[in-house]
């Protein structure tokens, strides 16, 4: 166990009374292996879990961040059934700087989830596809929730087409309704142009 949980992701916040709960509510089941909570809702509700890179069973577990926000979920689901992850696999194919910064996001990945233990069978395995497609928008997005802008492009992109704001709680919305910009969003909205733009 880590003591220094900012070693780990700029937001990332020690587990609080009722937040084991609070994720089985969201879940439908308990978190595994749980170390910390990566990012927050405005409320103070756990957005992302922090996990142990081996599961108490033993299991090797490469998602070091795992979303569990429903209003997030939701948004990341309606992205991918909408066709984004072929469009961002189309950019990292033609875009160099993107996909350098996929690749870099990987070894980071990589590099926060030792900091918790070496397992050699994920050794050089992180989460969302990286470092070469992009395979899970929930993965990608929790990274950078936790994490912060600038470190996974990627997800920074994915939480810009949903409207993610820490700063606004959006937990009494339905899930639909959380997410109801994000199908407008994805689809270019009034303009029709995607709002998967390019990578600052």
């Amino acid at each position: 166990m880590i003591e220094d949980l900012a070693a780990i992701a700029t937001h990332a916040t020690p587990v609080l009374p009722g937040d084991i709960e609070a994720i089985e509510a969201q879940l439908g089941r308990r978190p595994r292996g749980l170390v910390g909570i990566g990012a927050r809702c405005a409320c103070g509700a756990p957005a992302v879990t922090v996990t142990e890179p081996r599961l108490p069973d033993g299991t090797p577990f490469p998602t070091l961040f795992y979303l569990t926000l429903p209003s997030v979920v939701y948004g990341m689901s309606r992205l991918e059934a909408e066709g984004c992850m072929a469009e961002l696999n189309a950019r990292l194919a033609e875009d160099a700087g993107l996909a350098a910064g996929h690749r870099a996001a990987h070894a980071d990945y990589i590099e926060r989830r030792r900091l918790l233990g070496d397992v050699p069978e994920i050794a050089n395995v992180s989460a969302g596809g990286m470092p070469n497609r992009v395979k899970c928008l929930h993965a990608l997005a929790a990274y950078s929730m936790s994490v912060g802008e600038g470190v996974c492009p990627v997800g920074d992109l994915a939480l810009r087409a949903v409207a993610w704001d820490p700063a606004v709680c959006r937990c009494g919305e339905g899930s639909q309704s959380a997410a109801s910009g994000a199908q407008s969003a994805a689809s270019g909205g009034e303009g029709g142009q995607s709002v998967l733009g390019r990578a600052e």
